[in-house]
């Protein structure tokens, strides 16, 4: 039974499951994912990445979501007893929300304390978005949810079993994709290459992720390649893809994607997966 993660998260893959894993090689020596998000990939892996004993390693680039992960693999005990002390209201959603942009306000905070308050933000703001503005503070509005699972104690502790001895990073790609090694499996699923000029989402760092960081990361991907390093990639299914992984096989998937408070508004886009492995 595949572990489901404890975030929600815009561009997870738990729909495209069924069409990422007959993709991934039978046998690697390591399994790394740079850009982890929700890690939809990693957990359904977990199983067969701990009885095969193969280490894994989980990075990403947001310092509060890596606290998160850390705080589950170690401290899932304390973890949830914070969680239990949150409400759901939208004045207390605001306050908490607000933390970020008072002096000293996150760093007033335990490294517990401030998974909780990641964790809680996850689960009551709108869609499970993830965003923050020039300055780096959280900027999504209140959710509209009846109950929402903010302690919800059994995904915890199956994640925090998933993810024992897993190496757990706060690092760029660029960083983190040159110490691959061949036998290694790489999992990428970057910020996507925007579908058109309005549905460009770089708000998930302060920093962004446009073209240049597209390209660096193609180039990269390629080198990785020729030191026989195994990947496998998602992205938007883009023009720009062909220029970027020319020589790579690119499959076409569907994936319903639309950050969008009417559900009519969502429908199913063309998505791409990218590999060396085929």
């Amino acid at each position: 039974m595949n572990v489901k993660p404890f975030v929600k998260w815009v561009g997870g893959k738990r729909q495209l499951l069924a069409k990422i894993t007959p993709l991934i090689p039978e046998a690697f020596t390591r399994y790394i994912e740079p850009f982890t998000g929700g890690g939809a990939v990693f957990f359904s892996l977990s199983k067969r990445l701990q009885d095969g004993q193969i280490p894994a390693w989980l990075n990403d680039i947001n310092p509060e979501l890596v606290n998160a992960y850390q705080i589950v693999r170690d401290r899932p005990d304390a973890l949830l007893a914070d969680l239990h002390t949150h409400i759901h209201s939208k004045d207390y959603f605001l306050s908490i929300r607000s933390l970020d942009r008072q002096v000293g306000g996150l760093s007033s905070l335990t490294p517990v304390q401030r998974a909780s308050r990641f964790i809680y933000l996850n689960r009551t703001a709108f869609n499970g978005l993830y965003r923050v503005n020039a300055k780096g503070q959280f900027n999504v509005p209140f959710g509209q949810y009846k109950n929402p699972a903010i302690a919800d104690a059994d995904t915890i502790y199956s994640c925090s079993k998933a993810l024992q001895k897993v190496k757990i990073s706060c690092s760029s790609f660029d960083k983190l994709l040159p110490q691959t090694n061949e036998g290694d499996f790489i999992y990428l699923d970057p910020p996507y290459i925007p579908l058109n000029k309005t549905s460009y989402f770089t708000s998930y760092s302060q920093t962004g992720f446009g073209h240049t960081e597209q390209q660096k990361l193609a180039d990269l991907v390629r080198d990785m390649d020729k030191r026989g390093v195994r990947f496998l990639a998602s992205n938007a299914y883009v023009p720009e893809l062909n220029n970027l992984y020319s020589g790579f096989t690119i499959i076409e998937v569907q994936a319903t994607r639309a950050i969008n408070a009417n559900k009519d508004g969502r429908h199913a886009i063309s998505e791409a997966l990218i590999t060396n492995i085929l």
